[in-house]
């Protein structure tokens, strides 16, 4: 789910600075973690680097890193498919001493608003988050709805935005399951003067840029020969990781869905 991401080009204004809103940071003890806290993974379950977010190594989960502008454009979420649940990670930059959630939570409740969806605003594990039923159109054009649940987590200088669908939106083991993954993941925000609410950058895992790159490259000469039609698409690839002892995780597959 790719909306509700951040404010219009150009406005680089801070939130204003309440005592009582300190970013938390991992101070908590349960993560997500900042990079300079984030305590090993045990055994050789590791972490994939994705850049601004390190992520655990989950056997048969899949990512998606999505760019909403196509290949040109940069990474801007991780999604991660498991077990008929989906989550998507954004991770943001945000001031040194004060948390950005409440105030993009209204922004979200408002485009929620907006879109004539269904929500409620409770406490969960990490504090408010927002229950969603989003309309939709089917694929044979009924409307419906999609279950959605965002959770905010203020860190020191980021901000991790996850928004959890499928079954763990609608069932509590298989949202326990991914809010241990959530919580997991590192979050490293680097040094570089960043404005409020500017997206920290992604990247995919290593080997699988390669194998993205040979992909599209082989959809391009596909396209060229007239042996396809259909329009060319760039904007998210998916690798498959399953575990291997070496160094705790492997992409056994990566490819560019067209």
């Amino acid at each position: 789910m790719g909306l509700f991401s951040r404010r219009q080009e150009g406005d680089v204004s801070e939130p204003s600075i309440n005592s009582d809103d300190a970013a938390p940071g991992s101070d908590s003890g349960i993560g997500p973690w900042d990079a300079a806290r984030a305590p090993e993974r045990p055994g050789s379950a590791g972490r994939i680097d994705l850049g601004s977010l390190r992520i655990p190594a989950v056997d048969g989960m899949q990512i998606r890193l999505e760019s909403p502008g196509g290949s040109s454009q940069e990474v801007s979420a991780a999604v991660l498919v498991l077990a008929g649940s989906t989550l998507e990670l954004r991770a943001f930059a945000a001031p040194r001493t004060a948390g950005i959630w409440n105030e993009l939570r209204e922004d979200i409740t408002a485009e929620l608003d907006r879109a004539r969806a269904r929500f409620d605003v409770e406490d969960g594990p990490h504090g408010p988050e927002i229950l969603a039923h989003v309309p939709v159109r089917t694929p044979d054009g009924r409307d419906g709805t999609v279950a959605a649940r965002f959770i905010g987590v203020d860190g020191p200088r980021w901000f991790l935005r996850a928004v959890f669908s499928g079954r763990a939106a609608m069932e509590d083991d298989a949202f326990a399951q991914l809010l241990e993954f959530m919580r997991a993941t590192v979050v490293t925000r680097g040094q570089e003067p960043r404005a409020p609410r500017e997206m920290l950058p992604l990247h995919l895992p290593e080997g699988a840029e390669q194998a993205a790159a040979e992909a599209a490259a082989a959809a391009a000469r596909s396209l060229r020969s007239g042996r396809r039609t259909a329009r060319a698409s760039t904007r998210s690839s998916w690798c498959r990781v399953s575990p291997r002892p070496s160094n705790g995780w492997a992409s056994s597959s990566t490819r560019t869905p067209r």
